[in-house]
């Protein structure tokens, strides 16, 4: 019998402990089969000792590979001119990728067939064999990393008097059966290496920094930290009516709190980018990967609909309790705003999904001439002009008349106080080039004012277009 090496046939002459590379890359391929006692030639030289070397192979397949591949392999003694050699049939496996479990679910670990030889396998690779053989749902996928400790969930589950065994971590997605860690694991685990980025500008643009910082490590972690740090920045207007003193925050801190327990639980954590928060003087944006799970609108979402990316994720922070029911989050940080003037604003595209949060102690033009674009400094005048939003002490509106504008400015009016400048409404083009485009669609003594943040935005850009 004359044996030949291909892609679906290997040759050893003697055992050694790098057979299980063989192994591994049949089982992720199609199957093959291993001679040991056989030549790169092709011929029969037998090996000494037959038992010997099946008990170490039956040890090898046992503890040296995972998943478990002892039902996908076959030991078989032959015997040619009285020379004896072992014949390892191994089937494709159905729970690739098969692994060495001391190397773990990663190129080093995993092989694959290429031609006659066994190489490594690519991650992209890992991860196709991972989406094919565990589905669809990332969470539930095998985890490339392994080596995993979770004294942050621990400590979480304690709190809350809750048991954390093995029986739980298999009942809470976080170990399959076969004591392979998953992706869910992975982002409750101390090693977990999705992050978030939080950034503080100055102003109202990325012009300038004041902070950054970036948060790793369990998700419970990363909660925690991510909300300490905006609470810090967070800050806080009083106002007195009569001797009651009314203590205002610059983002509601519901808001803050589902917002970021949005962008957490629900990401597209297969995305390798972090999710990102940036503080500007006016807003809070939140930035996290994935959008919308596919099938569900913004405007179903903002009903109350809800379709879990991460259903396991989400059912174990609903058992923590830091969910208290599906679907409420949107409503809940558009009620944290009810009467505060302005409105939270929901984006929703391809492969992400932003909050805005409009900081409701700040007026809608408190900008620094330095925060502004070169193009945008002509239309500071505009800006300024949405600092009185409801001033209804003149002539029922805060747009004056011409007559008014400079009676009030000659010193005339009469009561004032401290209630601010009249704004004539010809003074917004004081720098534009052109207003006849504009004045076609108002009336000359009155321009209609915006009523919160998106409004006014759409309408500066408006008007900066007619010029």
């Amino acid at each position: 019998m004359k044996l030949y090496e291909s892609e679906t046939t290997e040759l050893k002459e003697i055992y050694t402990s790098g057979i299980r590379k063989e192994i591994i890359a049949f089982a992720n391929a199609k199957g093959g089969t291993i001679y040991i006692g056989v030549s790169d030639s092709g011929e029969i030289i037998g090996i000494d000792d037959a038992d010997f070397v099946m008990q170490q192979l039956s040890n090898t397949l046992r503890d040296s590979i995972r998943p478990d591949i002892l039902m996908f392999t076959n030991i078989e003694l032959l015997e040619e001119k009285d020379k004896t050699f072992l014949k390892i049939t191994v089937n494709q496996g159905t729970k690739k990728p098969y692994y060495l479990s001391d190397k773990g679910i990663k190129p080093s670990g995993v092989y694959i067939r290429s031609g006659s030889t066994s190489a490594p396998a690519t991650e992209d690779s890992i991860r196709m064999m991972i989406k094919t053989t565990d589905g669809d749902s990332f969470e539930m996928n095998r985890s490339m990393v392994q080596e995993l400790s979770f004294n942050s969930l621990s400590k979480e589950l304690e709190k809350r008097n809750l048991d954390f065994t093995e029986i739980q971590m298999e009942n809470l997605g976080i170990m399959t059966s076969d004591k392979i860690y998953t992706n869910m694991g992975l982002f409750v685990s101390d090693q977990c290496k999705h992050s978030v980025k939080v950034a503080i500008f100055q102003g109202i643009n990325k012009s300038v920094f004041k902070d950054r910082k970036e948060f790793s490590g369990s998700l419970f972690t990363q909660l925690a930290d991510v909300y300490k740090l905006i609470d810090f920045y967070n800050g806080t207007k009083a106002s007195f009516h009569d001797l009651i003193r009314t203590d205002v925050r610059d983002y509601p801190e519901d808001a803050i709190r589902e917002a970021l327990l949005n962008a957490i639980v629900h990401r597209d954590y297969s995305f390798s980018g972090s999710t990102l928060i940036n503080i500007y003087s006016n807003r809070l944006e939140i930035i996290s990967l994935g959008g919308l799970v596919s099938g569900l609108s913004l405007e179903a979402a903002m009903m109350g609909a809800s379709q879990s990316r991460n259903e396991r994720l989400a059912a174990l922070f609903y058992r923590l309790k830091l969910i208290e029911a599906y679907g409420t989050g949107i409503s809940k940080i558009i009620s944290s705003y009810k009467n505060t003037g302005v409105e939270p604003v929901f984006e929703n595209v391809e492969g992400a999904f932003r909050v805005i949060l409009p900081n409701v102690n700040i007026e809608i033009n408190l900008i620094n001439i330095s925060d502004l674009s070169i193009e945008d400094e002509k239309y500071l005048s505009i800006l300024d002009l949405f600092n009185q939003q409801d001033r209804s002490e003149y002539s029922g509106s805060f747009w004056a008349t011409c007559s008014e504008f400079e009676n009030h400015h000659s010193g005339q009016s009469q009561g004032s106080g401290n209630r601010g400048p009249l704004i004539c409404p010809y003074t917004v083009f004081i720098h534009l080039k052109d207003v006849n485009t504009y004045k076609r669609d108002h009336h000359d003594d009155q321009i209609p004012r915006p009523r919160n943040y998106q409004t006014f935005q759409s309408e500066f850009q408006r008007m900066k277009h007619c010029t």
